[in-house]
C-alpha cells in the first residue's frame, strides 16, 4: 500500500511539474531570494515571507548603483528627491545597528540600504520606511530611529516615491558621516568603529555606471553591475571571454559574477597595486566592447559555448 501511494505521489508531481509555467519555481526547488531553504518552507509558503519580487529596482534609471550601493559597497551616500516633500532626504548604504531609517537633529531623514529586514520586495521595504520617516519628521516627533518589523503589505514602491534622474553618490572612506551633525554618543562611538574596521576601501569608476573597484587586503576586485538580460549578457561576455577581450586590466581575471536583485554582476580580480584610477579607460573600451557583442546575434561558437558555461557556473546569487 505505502508503495502504491509513494508511486501515486510521484505522478502527482511529475503532473504538476509538466503543467508549470516556464519560469515558475517548483516547491521543492531553492527560493529564488537566496535563503538556500526549498521555495514551499521559504516565499511559497502560506506563512512565509512576502510576494518574492525577482527584481525589486526595475524602472528606476539608477537600478545598477542602487543594486550596488545596497549589497557591494559599505559606505556611501547620496541625495534623494521625494514627490510632496521639501523636506531633505538622504540615501545611505548602511546607518548606525543597521537602521531602515533615522531622522536627525536637523530633520533630515537618512534612508538605509543594508539592512536587516527582508519582507520579499525591497523596494515596497524602502518605500515604506521613507514614509514613517518622513511622517515621524513631519510631526515633530524628534529624531530617532524609524524601523520595520511587519511586512508593509500594499502601497507604494520606491519608484513611486522618487524624482532622480540620477544618483549623485559620494563614496566614502568610512563612516564619520554618522556624526557629522550630531554629537558622538558611547554606543555611536563604538558602532562607528566597528564599521569602520570592516569597511574596504572602494570607489566608484566615473567612465562607466555602476562600476567599483575595491581593495580586500590580499588583492582587488572590479565589481560591474550591468542591466542586459541574463541570458545576452552572458552571451555576450562569452564572447568576450572566447577572444581574449574580457580582461579589464593587465594581469586581471574575469572570475565569476554575483547575481543581485535580478542583474548580473560581473567581478574581476586585479593586482594589488592596480587602483581605480588605472582603470577608468579600460572600463570604457570594455563597454564599447560589450555593447558590440550584446548586438552580434549570430550562433556562438563551440569554443564560446563553453565559455558561457564557465561563467555560468560561476555565479553566486545574493540575498535580496
Amino acid at each position: 500500500m505505502a508503495k502504491k501511494s509513494r508511486t501515486r505521489q510521484r505522478a502527482g508531481q511529475r503532473e504538476q511539474s509538466a503543467t508549470r509555467h516556464e519560469g515558475e519555481v517548483g516547491p521543492r526547488q531553492p527560493c529564488p531570494c537566496g535563503s538556500g531553504r526549498r521555495y514551499k518552507n521559504c516565499h511559497g509558503s502560506q506563512d512565509g515571507a512576502a510576494v518574492y519580487v525577482a527584481r525589486p529596482f526595475e524602472g528606476l534609471p539608477w537600478e545598477c548603483d542602487l543594486v550596488a550601493l545596497r549589497e557591494l559597497v559599505p559606505s556611501a551616500t547620496a541625495p534623494l528627491r521625494v514627490e510632496d516633500t521639501t523636506r531633505e532626504v538622504t540615501l545611505c548604504t548602511l546607518l548606525p545597528m543597521a537602521a531602515p531609517a533615522m531622522v536627525r537633529d536637523s530633520a533630515e531623514v537618512w534612508l538605509g540600504l543594508q539592512v536587516q529586514h527582508s519582507f520579499g520586495d525591497p523596494s515596497r521595504d524602502l518605500a515604506a520606511v521613507l514614509i514613517n520617516a518622513l511622517g515621524a519628521a513631519e510631526e515633530g516627533r524628534g529624531a530617532g530611529i524609524v524601523g520595520l518589523t511587519d511586512p508593509p503589505g500594499l502601497g507604494p514602491r520606491l519608484q513611486d516615491l522618487v524624482t532622480n534622474d540620477k544618483l549623485e553618490i559620494t563614496v566614502h572612506d568610512g563612516f564619520g558621516f554618522w556624526v557629522a551633525d550630531a554629537e558622538e554618543d558611547a554606543a555611536t562611538a563604538a558602532a562607528l568603529e566597528q564599521a569602520n574596521a570592516a569597511a574596504s576601501p572602494t570607489a566608484r569608476l566615473t567612465s562607466v555606471e555602476a562600476a567599483y573597484w575595491t581593495n580586500v587586503g590580499t588583492k582587488e576586485h572590479l565589481r560591474w553591475v550591468m542591466p542586459q538580460p541574463e541570458g545576452e549578457l552572458l552571451d555576450a561576455l562569452a564572447r568576450l571571454h572566447a577572444a581574449g577581450r574580457d580582461k579589464i586590466a593587465e594581469e586581471s581575471r574575469l572570475v565569476g559574477m554575483f547575481r543581485a536583485h535580478g542583474l548580473l554582476v560581473p567581478v574581476w580580480d586585479l593586482p594589488v597595486g592596480t587602483g581605480a584610477e588605472a582603470l577608468e579607460e579600460a572600463a570604457d573600451a570594455f563597454a564599447t566592447a560589450l555593447g558590440e557583442a550584446l548586438a552580434d546575434g549570430s550562433a556562438l561558437t563551440s569554443e564560446e559555448r563553453s565559455a558561457r558555461a564557465g561563467l555560468a557556473n560561476r555565479q553566486v546569487t545574493l540575498r535580496n
